[in-house]
């Protein structure tokens, strides 16, 4: 997770390769493009824990291309670790998002890393192909290194892509090493992705680009799973904050809709959001698409 180093064995073994990764990734990036810290960073980067056997560290980035790029690391020593990473592109671009997030225990990492469409590539073929059609082999290099991580529902499902690495896995310093592996060649994808990317000029296209980020961003606000423990670190007001204003930033500001808006069957009689994480939708044991990237989820769900 965040900030340690050095250390070696066990949980904060597994854990300085997050915050390897983390400089690693902001390496990267620096090499193809300028970054300037984003208003945010200013704001988050010295938010304190309550408890002082925790470290947590804010950055926050922006590029020519990129509106934000992000990563919140947490360490509590022997024991939790955190990862939570993601790279979002201007509306000009319909690039899917970079995310990483992992969350080790001495017990178990559990880990998704994904490039997230920013539409619904079960029917949206175009961008299926566009974006998935030649990462096919990236998802099968770490499929069985990195298996899947066993039953998920298709509320959790609707925001990945082919490629998404789901997975639980004992965390030894061999399996971060995979690990660590995959979350570098995903986000060297992303970078060159970004790299390729061609500005839109079409206005409508750009709105539509942007509103489909503010969806997203809405979705994670609203279901990140990180919340409580942010809570218990750093009490409610500062945990929504930290939420909304860093991880998430964007939420209000790139739409004015709200979560109900886009996501009406969470809508309860008296008109608030329905905290339940599971609603009514197939899970998933297997991973629900075939190596060209079609879902096949429909066929075996259960």
């Amino acid at each position: 997770m965040s900030g340690g180093g050095g250390a070696v064995g066990g949980v904060l073994g597994a854990g300085s390769s997050y915050q390897r990764f983390v400089h690693s990734a902001l390496e990267q990036t620096r090499l193809r493009t300028a970054l300037t810290p984003h208003p945010s960073q200013e704001k988050f980067n010295f938010i304190k824990p309550n408890d002082d056997t925790t470290v947590l560290k804010a950055l926050s980035f922006s590029a020519p291309k990129i509106r934000l790029l992000r990563s919140l690391t947490v360490e509590k020593k022997n024991s939790v670790q955190v990862l939570d990473f993601a790279a979002f592109s201007e509306p000009e671009y319909d690039l899917p998002i970079f995310c990483a997030n992992a969350f080790t225990t001495p017990a178990q990492s559990i880990v998704v890393l994904d490039l997230n469409p920013l539409y619904d590539i079960t029917v949206d073929n175009d961008y299926k192909d566009k974006y998935y059609r030649n990462l096919m082999p990236l998802v099968q290099k770490y499929s069985e290194l990195l298996p899947w991580g066993g039953k998920i529902t298709s509320e959790s499902l609707r925001f990945f892509s082919p490629i998404v690495i789901w997975t639980i896995f004992e965390p030894t310093e061999n399996n971060h090493h995979v690990l660590y592996s995959a979350l570098t060649d995903y986000y060297k994808v992303w970078l060159e992705l970004t790299d390729e990317a061609i500005e839109e000029n079409d206005r409508a296209k750009i709105v539509r680009n942007g509103e489909a980020q503010h969806r997203y961003l809405t979705w994670r606000n609203e279901k990140d799973p990180g919340y409580p423990l942010l809570k218990k670190l750093i009490g409610e007001t500062q945990a929504k904050d930290l939420v909304s204003g860093f991880l998430f930033e964007g939420v209000n500001s790139l739409g004015s809709k709200s979560f109900l808006d886009y996501f009406p069957e969470y809508a309860r009689d008296d008109g608030t959001v329905n905290k339940k994480r599971s609603m009514v939708g197939k899970s998933f044991e297997a991973r629900p698409w075939d190596a060209t990237g079609r879902f096949i989820g429909s066929d075996d769900a259960g």
